[in-house]
């Protein structure tokens, strides 16, 4: 089965209950992420991400429904088989600050792509519109099932 990196912001759109009422195009993406979410904890998809991406969800989950919440949502990621997580290096951080200018996309943009590279993954679980500038690489879901 062919990996693909997933991003935080899948997590946070399918995982966090929103504060308002959402406009149509993040009903869809929120839809998006929870059927991502339910085929890689059904082991439909292997999937990875860096430590730091980790990191970005474990934060916002513990901030925003406690920490019980965020303790057993990264129990279930390390129990998954089909769940790879990259360490970061201080030279990867090196590497991304000169892609993150180049692409015109944030450090942790630019992490993501470093590792996709290095581990030869060209699909991304994404929902920003940064990777848009990065010609080698798929995005998925395609942005337009949501724009």
């Amino acid at each position: 089965m062919k990996r693909k990196f997933i991003d935080s912001n899948v997590f946070l759109y399918a995982y966090l209950r929103p504060r308002r009422k959402l406009s149509d195009r993040e009903k869809k993406i929120k839809a998006l992420a929870a059927k991502i979410i339910d085929d890689i904890e059904k082991g439909r998809e292997f999937v990875a991400t860096t430590v730091v991406h980790l990191s970005e969800v474990l934060n916002i989950i513990e901030d925003r429904l406690g920490l019980n919440c965020s303790q057993d949502f990264l129990e279930s990621i390390l129990a998954m088989d089909n769940f790879e997580i990259f360490p970061v290096s201080v030279e990867d951080y090196q590497v991304a600050l000169e892609i993150s200018t180049r692409f015109f996309i944030s450090i942790n943009d630019a992490l993501a792509y470093i590792k996709m590279k290095k581990e030869n993954i060209r699909e991304i679980y994404t929902f920003d519109k940064h990777f848009k500038n990065i010609a080698d690489i798929v995005i998925l879901p395609d942005p337009k099932e949501y724009e």
